[in-house]
């Protein structure tokens, strides 16, 4: 009989510890702040819809990278994390692209 064990990698216990956590919790605090300025202030469609949009994919992906681990996984994990924000990114563009060419007149 063989006692061959196989580690897949996900044995280790990775722990993030209360002073990360805080600031964690401090970064979001406050990009929601900042979002909720952009909403209360006009600085242009354009301006308010990039910059709420931008922050909300830095909020997603600080959760991302903390809360679902993404800091300890290898690479395959980062390019299955990444391809869905690379095509969030096509979706973004494209929607503030069609923003610029619509008709101020219908409005």
């Amino acid at each position: 009989m063989s006692t061959h064990t196989q580690t897949h990698g996900h044995d280790e216990h990775h722990e993030i510890g209360p002073k990360t956590l805080i600031m964690v919790w401090l970064a979001l605090t406050v990009l929601t702040v900042v979002t909720i300025y952009i909403a209360l202030y006009d600085f242009g469609r354009a301006l308010n819809i990039i910059g709420a949009m931008t922050i909300a994919s830095i909020k997603a992906s600080i959760v991302a990278y903390y809360f679902m681990h993404l800091k300890f996984e290898d690479k395959l994990t980062w390019v299955y994390a990444l391809y869905p924000m690379f095509l969030l990114f096509l979706l973004i563009a494209t929607t503030i692209m069609e923003t610029f060419t619509r008709n101020p007149a219908l409005y």
